[in-house]
């Protein structure tokens, strides 16, 4: 028997802040309970009559969490609900009711992790395409610029950040703002040097990882390469050992990222090119084809990075290689695997292809005979002093791009 719903006064189903009133709507917690009835049953009909009844209803948050996936501290809502009992019907029907597909509960947590948690596989698959779905939709209406799926009022802009004081750490591993915020960090070196090492792979054919040879050459035949964002030089420096290219330009444009590379030498390695400036107003200005580019800038968001690959065609030759520091998303798997899979539909309209390999974290960057590399920071103590973390996930999707034909 369908269970019986609640009255609610006309005057407060037309307005959202008297609906969520327990004083002007007594009915609320009774609708809370009934919501939450009908998700955790899977009751079609009871979710399909709250919906017609009560449209409000997708937006009901604080519902309680009995589930072993859902925290009882925290303010959740329906779709989490719907997650965490595996009801793939009810998440259906309350995104097709207007449920945001990528809403947080107090904790920061989304439907999809708590799908992931629950091991709810097609429930996951599911609000994944759905997030591809609405992000590319947004990207057609909203001229390219997705919906910020993580919410930070604080967010640095690019503008701020270029006007701002850097700091590079005195043993050379970490790059850091004004504000504590890690530009790049060293333990980023075994992702840098994995790059750098499929660009060569890829360049010069090579089937294993000695790479050595290429940068041993007495003639320079190797690629023409461009690199996007300087940072610690790790990519570039691993781009001159792995790669050898015959040219190098590198655009950077912080001027103590600039200075720093000065410091270094770098104007003065053979073949490297320094142009100094936003990318936006040096791209205009290059008139070369490039074998190998990569992409790693620092406060810039999905719409510059979807500006940037519209370049590609351009400056890209036909048999070349692009990737790009793979951020996207970095502390949220459920955003990360949504980010991935826009970026890929969105090169692909540019003609490029997308292959990502998966790299573990854990087992590469204590892999010494692979990569080469100590680390000077533990991995527990990576984020100490930062103000917030960027990257938290086990698994590095590194990505590989070229034009469809190739």
């Amino acid at each position: 028997m369908l269970k019986e719903l609640p009255e609610v006064p006309n005057e407060v189903l037309s307005n959202i802040e008297d609906f969520f009133s327990e004083e002007k709507n007594p009915a609320l917690q009774s609708l809370k309970d009934i919501l939450f009835t009908a998700l955790s049953t899977q009751n079609d009909e009871l979710l399909v009559s709250l919906l017609e009844k009560y449209p409000l209803t997708v937006h009901i948050t604080g519902l309680p969490p009995s589930s072993p996936f859902l925290n009882s501290t925290v303010i959740t809502s329906a779709l989490h609900i719907a997650a965490a009992f595996k009801y793939l019907g009810g998440l259906q029907l309350l995104i097709q009711n207007g449920h945001p597909w990528n809403a947080v509960d107090s904790k920061g947590t989304s439907a999809g992790q708590i799908a992931l948690q629950a091991k709810f596989t097609e429930g996951y698959e599911w609000l994944v395409s759905e997030g591809v779905r609405s992000e590319l939709i947004l990207g057609i209406l909203d001229d390219g610029e997705m919906e910020d799926v993580e919410e930070d009022t604080e967010r640095l802009t690019n503008g701020r950040y270029l006007k701002q004081k850097l700091l590079y750490t005195s043993d050379g591993n970490r790059l850091l703002d004004a504000d504590n915020n890690g530009v790049m960090m060293g333990w980023e070196a075994p992702l840098m040097l994995r790059h750098a090492q499929l660009f060569a792979q890829q360049y010069y054919g090579s089937k294993d990882l000695n790479f050595e040879s290429n940068g041993s050459s007495t003639e320079n035949n190797g690629p023409v390469v461009l690199n996007v964002g300087f940072g610690l030089g790790l990519v570039d420096s691993y781009l001159q050992k792995y790669c050898n290219p015959k040219s190098h330009t590198i655009i950077e444009a912080h001027p103590d990222v600039y200075n720093q590379m000065i410091a270094l030498g770098w104007d003065k390695k053979p073949g490297v090119k320094i142009l100094f400036g936003r990318w936006q107003d040096m791209i205009v200005n290059i008139e070369e084809a490039f074998d190998i580019i990569y992409w790693d800038t620092f406060a810039e968001e999905y719409k510059d990075f979807k500006e940037f690959n519209e370049n590609i065609p351009n400056i890209l030759k036909q048999t070349g290689i692009y990737s790009y520091f793979n951020g996207l998303g970095g502390t949220n798997q459920f955003f990360h695997d949504v980010y991935c899979q826009v970026a890929t539909a969105d090169l692909q309209d540019l003609g490029l292809e997308t292959e990502f390999i998966d790299i573990d974290l854990e087992k590469e960057s204590e892999s010494n005979t692979l990569f080469e590399v100590n680390q000077k920071e533990e991995s527990n103590n990576v984020w100490t002093g930062i103000r917030r973390a960027y990257w938290t996930l086990p698994t590095y999707r590194l990505p590989i791009c070229r034009f469809l034909e190739y």
